[in-house]
């Protein structure tokens, strides 16, 4: 899994979040569960929250193979008030 890729979504409690997934298995991943770790950023630069969400995996990802995919990551609007933003710095993933 790549780090994730972070741009400006049109809401400040959204982003739209890049992510690769490769497969390095001899077998194909059918399914699976990617978790966005999204960080509520004051205007200061304090953090404070991190709001989980999670999206299904885009599976089937053959052996060998790697698959990009872009999600909207967003958090509750009342979440970050006007001078925050938003920011997933952390993606982990469960392969079945």
């Amino acid at each position: 899994m790549s780090e994730p890729q972070r741009k400006p979504a049109d809401d400040r409690w959204c982003e739209k979040v890049t992510v690769s997934f490769r497969n390095t298995g001899g077998s194909p991943v059918r399914s699976g569960t990617v978790t966005f770790e999204t960080h509520v950023i004051g205007a200061l630069g304090v953090d404070w929250a991190t709001l989980k969400s999670t999206e299904k995996l885009p599976a089937p990802i053959d052996a060998g193979k790697s698959v990009k995919k872009t999600w909207t990551v967003c958090v509750d609007a009342w979440r970050v008030p006007l001078g925050m933003h938003v920011e997933t710095r952390d993606v982990s993933v469960e392969w079945e």
